[in-house]
């Protein structure tokens, strides 16, 4: 059932102690499970490869821990292209690393972070796609401190909630090269509904209201944050990356992302595993790290061979 065609109940009309109630519940409910990342252990299992950490301090106050690897050899003089990238909910960093290795190889730097609530990162009320978005802008804004770095030459590359974090980004701020999004939704709405039929909650009344009061605690319309919704405003390349077999988002999402990017915008890449693409993407990286090369200026075949 799609709640939008049901009226839902504005959560200001039920009781003041119902609002409180729902909402505290709705955090709990809502609230990222907090992996500990593995330390410092993922730093060293690069294949020699340096990893350079440092802050970033948003603007709602957030501290974010960051990670940046460059090609060797990179200077002032001339400076790379940069490729950030954007873990899922309840993830962090350290669970894109896989792509260091084949990227800076290729001749990009990488910039990874723990999204606020995540990993090493200060914690918060709440997650939500804006915010993981608002958290990739202002690591965004932090490169300039980096004059090795090519910010006039900046990929975006996320995964499930940070593939849709990704695509909101380019689309309301352009200033992007292109755009990988791996496992991502189409619409927001959609997940929501799922987490209620999961969880056995009836949807005509009390979904509805819980749907509502999500949209007012993070302040978007899901309308309005949608992934299909982005595609068309998005002036770069985007690759669409998706598992076949995935069971947390089907695959008829990254279809319908497809399908919203203006012709001759992009590109679907349907790979053979489910969410989690870590494993699949290594018989197919050389298809993702020359699709990032080509826009960046690097020679990414080359490098690889």
């Amino acid at each position: 059932m799609n709640l939008q065609t049901v009226p839902p109940p504005a959560t200001r009309r039920l009781p003041r102690a119902w609002r409180a109630l729902l909402h505290v519940l709705l955090l709990q409910g809502l609230r990222p499970t907090r992996r500990p990342p593995p330390r410092n252990r993922w730093l060293d299992q690069q294949h020699g490869q340096a990893l350079t950490p440092f802050v970033v301090h948003g603007a709602r106050g957030q501290r974010l821990a960051c990670w940046r690897a460059e090609p060797q050899g990179v200077s002032t003089e001339e400076p790379v292209p940069v490729v950030v990238a954007v873990h899922g909910w309840g993830s962090h960093a350290a669970m894109l690393s896989s792509l260091i290795v084949p990227l800076v190889g290729a001749g990009m730097a990488v910039v990874l972070f723990d999204a606020a609530s995540h990993g090493d990162s200060s914690r918060e009320a709440f997650s939500s796609l804006p915010r993981f978005a608002e958290d990739l802008a202002a690591v965004l804004e932090a490169l300039r401190r980096f004059p090795a770095l090519d910010t006039r030459r900046v990929g975006l590359l996320g995964h499930s909630l940070g593939g849709a974090a990704v695509l909101l980004h380019a689309a309301r701020h352009g200033e992007v090269k292109c755009v990988a999004s791996l496992s991502s939704f189409a619409h927001p709405q959609e997940v929501m509904e799922r987490w209620l039929r999961a969880h056995r909650i009836p949807g005509r009344w009390i979904g509805a209201a819980i749907l509502e009061h999500v949209q007012e605690v993070i302040g978007e319309r899901f309308d309005h944050i949608a992934p299909e919704r982005q595609m068309a405003r998005i002036g770069c390349p985007v690759l669409v990356v998706h598992g076949a077999q995935d069971q947390t988002v089907p695959l008829s999402d990254a279809l319908r992302l497809h399908e919203a990017l203006p012709r001759g915008h992009g590109r679907l890449l349907i790979v053979d595993g489910d969410h989690d693409l870590r494993a699949p993407l290594v018989h197919r990286i050389d298809e993702l790290v020359d699709f990032l090369g080509m826009h960046l200026g690097v020679r990414a075949a080359a490098a690889l061979a």
